[in-house]
C-alpha cells in the first residue's frame, strides 16, 4: 500500500512549500508516500475547460494503475479526521494504493473525474491549489497519529 499525491503545479510560496514539505515528511512516516506534480497547462487563448482536461490528463497518466482515486473537491464528502484516517486504514488493511488528487486553478476534469473512485471535501468552500496540498499533507499526518494512538490529533 502507498498514498500517492497528485497535484497540479508546485507550490510558488517558499514558506507554504516549506510547510507542505513539513507535513509530508511527517506524514511518510505513517504511510509510505508519493508525490507526483504534474506540470500547469497554458491558460493562453483557451477555455478553462482545456486547462482542466490537459492537467486531468496528465494526471490520469501518473495515477497508480490500481487502488483507490480520491479526488479534493469542495463538492465531495465531508469527513471528520478519524473518518478520513479510517478510509485510509481500509486501504492499508486491503494492500491497496490510494491516490488523492489535487486540480489546479480551473479545477478537475472529466478524465480524472472518470477514475475517481471517491470525493472527499478538504473545506466546504474552494481553496487554492497550495493550501488544499497543505490541508491534505497535514491530515495525512494527523491520520497516522490517530491511527497509532499518539497525541497529535487532540
Amino acid at each position: 500500500m502507498r498514498v500517492v499525491i497528485a497535484v497540479v503545479g508546485k507550490p510558488r510560496d517558499r514558506h507554504l512549500a516549506a510547510a507542505i514539505d513539513d507535513y509530508e515528511t511527517r506524514a511518510a512516516r505513517y504511510w509510505p508516500l508519493d508525490v507526483v506534480e504534474v506540470r500547469e497547462a497554458s491558460a493562453r487563448g483557451v477555455t478553462g475547460d482545456v486547462v482542466m482536461e490537459r492537467e486531468g490528463e496528465r494526471l490520469v497518466e501518473r495515477l497508480p494503475s490500481t487502488g483507490a482515486v480520491v479526488l479534493c473537491d469542495e463538492r465531495g464528502d465531508g469527513l471528520t479526521s478519524p473518518q478520513f484516517a479510517t478510509m485510509i486504514n481500509a486501504a492499508r488493511d486491503r494492500a491497496s494504493d490510494i491516490a488523492f488528487v489535487i486540480g489546479g486553478a480551473f479545477g478537475l476534469g472529466a478524465s480524472v473525474r472518470a477514475r475517481a473512485t471517491r470525493s472527499i471535501q478538504l473545506a466546504p468552500w474552494t481553496l487554492p491549489h497550495e493550501m488544499a496540498r497543505l490541508v491534505l499533507a497535514e491530515q495525512l499526518y494527523r491520520a497516522g497519529t490517530i491511527m497509532r494512538g499518539e497525541p497529535y490529533h487532540k
